[in-house]
């Protein structure tokens, strides 16, 4: 931490100094034109804008779900990376045509931003930091006076939450399992779920501490406790405590 913070102090000199010397301050009376709502007629740029931002979504998730990277995945952060890296590239897009349209300022701005997000917020997950800095750039576009870009932005960011988030990802520890019935306490659960319209993308079988864990992503028009009622009632031998992990 401190280590980081010495290095921005070391920083900031030669930011400020670049920025004098390529002229990022030279707007006139010290202001950035604006374009205001007479943005939404810039139809090109508008549609230039979606397609810079689908193709950055597209390249994430290119990257997030590449083939020659799989992974066992036995708890929620490892299952919610591809939907991550796929978020952040959206942040670079919009980012860059920001800069684009306004010049390297903004990159100054966004770079004191994300220094205030990092250091002085408290955020429970990665996922939460990346909707954040979402937010904050909406913001920040719609007080540049690019009103059009902040609704793109809005909405693009509106869609992948519904992708994201339609279906959560849950994880079920189920303990208290006989040890020489963990195999088929496994298989009993695992049908229970698939019954149910879940899709499990991790499974764990603890020996050492009788447990079963499942990372499963809900179907749309099914609640956790319906999904509890029915692992509630597999026959009594293969029976467990079951604990929830809700993303």
């Amino acid at each position: 931490m401190r280590l980081v913070l010495l290095f921005l102090v070391l920083l900031a000199p030669s930011v400020a100094h670049a920025a004098a010397s390529v002229g990022l301050f030279d707007a006139a009376s010290g202001k950035l034109n604006a374009v205001g709502w007479a943005g939404f007629r810039d139809v090109p740029f508008m549609i230039e804008s979606l397609g810079d931002l689908l193709l950055a979504v597209l390249l994430g998730a290119a990257i997030a779900f590449h083939p020659a990277a799989p992974r066992t995945i036995g708890k929620l952060h490892e299952a919610e990376m591809p939907k991550i890296f796929i978020m952040y590239a959206f942040i670079g897009a919009v980012i860059g045509v920001t800069v684009r349209e306004f010049g390297m300022v903004i990159g100054v701005v966004v770079f004191g931003i994300g220094g205030l997000i990092r250091f002085r917020t408290d955020t429970d997950s990665v996922r939460d930091t990346g909707r954040l800095i979402v937010v904050t750039l909406t913001g920040l576009i719609a007080g540049l006076g690019l009103p059009h870009f902040a609704v793109i932005t809005a909405a693009f960011t509106f869609a992948l939450l519904y992708v994201f988030d339609s279906r959560p990802l849950c994880r079920v520890k189920i303990g208290q399992i006989p040890v020489d019935r963990l195999a088929e306490g496994a298989d009993i659960y695992r049908t229970v779920l698939q019954g149910q319209g879940c899709r499990i993308i991790g499974e764990h079988k603890s020996i050492e501490k009788d447990r079963l864990d499942f990372v499963f992503r809900l179907p749309r028009r099914m609640t956790r406790d319906g999904i509890h009622a029915a692992l509630c009632g597999v026959p009594e031998e293969a029976r467990g405590t079951i604990e929830w992990e809700v993303e």
